[in-house]
């Protein structure tokens, strides 16, 4: 088939509020050695796009500023060392960058095929949520079967892939939201327990749920002065995991209290992390977690879906906060 050498695609030149997001004209890229070129039908939208697009993260030397960290859609071009047979198959990705596009390359490693059970829409809304959460709660955390968890912010993309994760691996999870309405998601989504963290003091709340003992791994996206508070929470052994710091990259701890009760402070970012590593999980992902997908078992939990040109409401609607689950655009 014959193939446009354009594409539309968001590629904002300046930072800005979401008003920036309109769409353009680009070259349709071409997959190097080791790449596919997929012809987007969706693409997952995440926070770090928005903090992209404001101007405070920049993507890794090498990416598209074209935003986007996940896409699905079908194969349509493969590079050199690349299978031909994948052409025509149906895969999502994660992404250094570029997904907010009618094409994108991705490295063929870092590809998942998508199964019957699964929407392309729902596919594009997974692997984002998916490799941060499996590398950070289960593989940097050390979250295993029996082991009781609290993850922040239990409505978001990531707060809701952890919810099914634990549900599926056998492990209990505590999370809090902003509202009772929020809690309630998380509740009937499986959470085990739902702290409203504008009513109640979750640290207090954690040591009544777990009778004292704290949990096993704390997953922390907020940052700043919740750190010493998301200690307090931890279990003699405990690590603290950090994957995003909305309220600030500074947190002032007691180190005699991790040195006696033996706490592990980690953390991760996944964007810059190379191809090897990536493919590496998604790998692990293939045989650990994609037998679930595959069987129904694990879907991703959908907001709203807005269409490429709407990209900015699709940003709006991120910064509201107010959405439980994935937003994606479509193409």
């Amino acid at each position: 088939m014959e193939r446009a050498e354009t594409m539309r695609a968001i590629d904002p030149e300046t930072p800005g509020g979401p008003e920036v997001l309109r769409l353009v004209e680009r070259r349709v890229p071409q997959p190097g050695e080791g790449e596919v070129l997929i012809r987007v039908a969706a693409a997952g939208v995440n926070r770090p796009d928005v903090l992209q697009r404001q101007g405070g993260y920049a993507p890794p030397p090498g990416a598209p500023s074209i935003p986007g960290l996940e896409i699905a859609g079908e194969v349509v071009a493969v590079g050199e060392g690349v299978e031909p047979a994948l052409i025509g198959q149906p895969m999502c990705a994660l992404v250094a960058g570029g997904g907010y596009a009618e094409y994108c390359v991705a490295p063929a490693g870092q590809c998942l095929s998508v199964p019957e059970s699964l929407s392309m829409v729902e596919a594009a809304a997974i692997p984002e949520t998916l490799f941060t959460v499996w590398t950070n709660l289960f593989e940097r955390g050390f979250a295993s079967e029996g082991d009781t968890v609290l993850v922040h912010g239990g409505t978001s993309g990531i707060g809701t892939m952890a919810i099914s994760l634990c549900k599926l691996f056998g492990v209990e999870i505590i999370v809090t939201a902003g509202s009772a309405d929020k809690c309630a998601r998380a509740l009937e989504l499986g959470a085990d327990h739902a702290i409203d963290y504008k009513a109640d003091d979750f640290v207090e709340a954690v040591k009544r749920i777990t009778g004292g003992r704290g949990v096993a791994v704390v997953l922390d996206m907020v940052g700043g002065d919740y750190l010493p508070r998301n200690l307090k929470c931890l279990a003699e052994d405990g690590r603290h995991v950090s994957i995003a710091v909305q309220r600030g990259a500074e947190a002032t701890i007691p180190i005699f209290d991790i040195m006696r009760r033996r706490l592990t402070l980690t953390g991760s970012t996944l964007r810059p992390r190379d191809t090897g590593f990536k493919s590496m999980v998604a790998d692990e992902l293939a045989r650990t977690v994609w037998p679930h997908v595959e069987a129904g078992r694990l879907k991703p939990v959908m907001d709203v879906t807005f269409p490429l040109e709407r990209a900015a409401d699709a940003h709006a609607r991120m910064e509201a906060g107010d959405h439980v689950g994935k937003i994606v655009l479509t193409i």
